[in-house]
């Protein structure tokens, strides 16, 4: 880790230094460890948070970081969604998607793709028969966005975010690098395309440096440490490997908007820090979520199942 850098940062595009007034941080929070799919261990990150700081969030995963043995990569085996989009971030391995509307390929080191859901599909995230048999490192997150009412039952849809695609941008000191996704940071924009409109980037800090950025007023804002320590606002919160900073904010003062205009993660002295930084407009609807569905109500979850055991999400496409 990372998977993308760059020889030389300070030929980015550079972040402003002064941007005025910054977010403080409401919640520090550890995330605990898992299993899912067929077995690969997970950092629930989003776990132990307050719904209302989430939205419009419903979970994210850290996958790995683990160097598998000859024999032991894993995946998850077929399954339905419906109501959301996954977004899977691959910072290194290999992983292949397939969808039961057409989509799907290959991602790794750096690339992302972004599913939507909508009305539903069915899908498979695996890794390739030849990581299978090799063995090796494998590191990613998966992050689910809520969709509206309104879009919920829109078409399935597929984007591959190759890596030469995501923006690059320095700190204005160059102490940082930032990776951006999704969304708009000081005016650049990342290639991710959203329903839900949400900023999603991936940072790696310098030790010692500190990334401040301007943030969307109407954004909720959420930092996860991927590895290192560091402290999180201008309050310098700590915050190590495996935990989520919540800043203060819209999502989390439903009705209300923040006077914030920016978001600061330092780096610890002697530890670099890797960081996934994401925010959104929340959509203040109920939600209703279970298993691979989020929906506004049990009956719409309820119609989900069915609609899912009658077939409806379509057909799982022969092996190639």
């Amino acid at each position: 880790m990372p998977a993308v850098t760059v020889d030389n940062i300070l030929a980015l595009p550079r972040i402003p230094a002064d941007l005025g007034v910054g977010r403080k941080v409401v919640a520090v929070e550890t995330a605990p460890s898992g299993f899912e799919g067929e077995g690969f261990p997970v950092r629930k990150a989003l776990a132990t948070i307050k719904p209302s700081y989430l939205d419009p969030f419903v979970m994210m995963d850290q996958m790995g970081e683990v160097d598998y043995a000859p024999g032991e990569p894993k995946g998850t085996p077929w399954h339905p969604h419906r109501g959301f989009e996954t977004v899977t971030y691959l910072i290194d391995g290999t992983f292949v998607h397939q969808d039961s509307h057409g989509g799907g390929g290959v991602i790794s080191d750096g690339d992302t793709q972004w599913m939507t859901a909508g009305s539903g599909l069915l899908h498979i995230e695996a890794p390739p028969e030849w990581l299978v048999q090799k063995g090796g490192l494998f590191h990613g997150i998966q992050l689910w966005v809520n969709l509206p009412s309104k879009d919920k039952m829109i078409d399935p849809r597929y984007q591959d975010i190759g890596r030469d695609s995501v923006v690059l941008l320095s700190s204005h000191d160059g102490g940082a690098l930032v990776r951006l996704i999704a969304g708009d940071v000081a005016g650049h924009i990342g290639p991710g395309s959203t329903h839900t409109p949400i900023t999603l980037l991936h940072a790696s800090i310098s030790p010692g440096a500190q990334l401040t950025m301007p943030w969307r007023k109407d954004f909720n804002a959420l930092a996860y440490v991927l590895s290192g320590k560091g402290g999180a606002g201008e309050e310098k919160a700590p915050i190590a490997t495996g935990q989520l900073a919540v800043f203060e904010g819209f999502g989390n003062r439903p009705g209300l908007t923040t006077d914030a205009e920016t978001i600061t993660i330092t780096a610890s002295a002697n530890s670099g820090l890797e960081v996934i930084i994401l925010g959104g407009e929340p959509i203040q609807e109920p939600v209703a979520h279970y298993g691979p569905f989020v929906m506004n109500s049990r009956a719409e979850l309820v119609q989900a199942f069915e609609d899912y055991q009658a077939g409806r999400f379509g057909t799982i496409p022969a092996s190639p």
